[in-house]
């Protein structure tokens, strides 16, 4: 009896969230809005990060930006001023130390408030293969796009499940669920984000913790200079995205409170061949697709040593302490 009493709750649920879906493919979906909601991004002082900087800040949020490039983090404040003067704040911080994570975070407690939207944003790539990967960049790489992320939720997240309010992004990558040539390090690190921030949604569900939001990202290579000479044998299928359209497609899915962005949308596709095919099938798939040589005229950027600290506001940095091997945009990649 009660095996039918969970199957009929089960095929009830199954076919309302069905015809929901059907319904907001045809309508669009209400937009939450952000006017006065605190918002963290990572990586912000270029590209995408500075991107999704300026959109909150055009729709009345308060952003604060996060990034090791203070010359950046200076001209992304600088545009997002424009939309709102006094709802602009600059922090340099170096993401891949989690003792600097929770010192600045405690300091924009102190001088924003909490953070209500957090946008885990900022990521390295080196694009080389595995055994010519240093131990140090294998290091860097998940400090920045894994680590990165726990130590940010173990910051910001008790706030606001206290508030039961609260959005979490992750910007991951297709190279999150599938694994690359030369990415090694970056699909393992990126594997982790998104596995971390699924596993984060379903125990905020099971502490129904219902007012806090998750959007997990995972686009296809995107058209910035980390990824010079990436190219797609099929642009039509799988085009370089240019950062403005990813962009606008985050905004999106954060107002409409969307779970999982994937695109281009034949990904889905793509991905759930590799689950039914043979592994011979999928290689020849892939061996079609060109995936096997995106990254064969690859220019890897150099990893330079950047200055780290934190400042409260577009000006000169409070503390500055010195760290190495990390990119001087963190923002600035071409797989988010």
């Amino acid at each position: 009896m009660e095996v039918f009493k969970d199957t009929s709750i089960f095929l009830g649920k199954f076919i309302y969230y069905f015809l929901e879906s059907l319904i907001f493919h045809m309508v669009p979906r209400p937009k939450k809005k952000v006017a006065g909601e605190i918002v963290l991004i990572t990586g912000a002082g270029s590209g995408l990060g500075r991107l999704l900087t300026i959109d909150f800040a055009r729709q009345g949020a308060i952003v604060v930006l996060w990034d090791i490039n203070q010359e950046g983090l200076s001209e992304t404040c600088r545009l997002a001023r424009k939309y709102n003067p006094n709802g602009v704040h600059a922090y340099t911080c170096d993401c891949s130390k989690r003792l600097e994570i929770y010192r600045v975070a405690e300091q924009v407690k102190k001088e924003v408030g909490d953070v209500t939207i957090l946008i885990n944003n900022a990521g390295i790539v080196t694009g080389k293969l595995f055994l010519e990967t240093s131990d140090e960049h294998i290091e860097k790489s998940f400090l920045i796009n894994s680590f990165a992320h726990i130590w940010t939720y173990k910051a910001f997240l008790p706030a606001m499940m206290a508030a039961n309010h609260g959005h979490l992004v992750c910007i991951s990558s297709l190279a999150g669920l599938v694994g690359m040539n030369k990415l090694g390090d970056y699909c393992a690190s990126k594997f982790a984000s998104f596995g971390f921030a699924e596993s984060i949604y379903f125990e905020l569900r099971d502490l129904k913790k219902h007012g806090i939001k998750t959007t997990i990202v995972c686009p296809y290579f995107i058209k910035t200079g980390m990824f010079s000479g990436c190219t797609t044998k099929f642009p039509a299928l799988f085009p370089l995205l240019e950062p403005e359209y990813i962009a606008h497609k985050i905004m999106k899915a954060i107002l409409e409170e969307q779970v999982y962005l994937i695109t281009p949308k034949l990904a889905y596709l793509t991905l759930a061949l590799k689950q039914v095919i043979s592994s011979k099938m999928a290689l020849a798939l892939g061996d079609f697709l060109g995936v096997f040589d995106n990254l064969k005229n690859f220019q890897a950027l150099g990893l330079p040593v950047p200055p780290s600290g934190s400042q409260g506001h577009c000006g000169a940095p409070q503390v500055t302490t010195q760290s190495r091997g990390i990119l001087p945009s963190s923002s600035e990649f071409g797989i988010c």
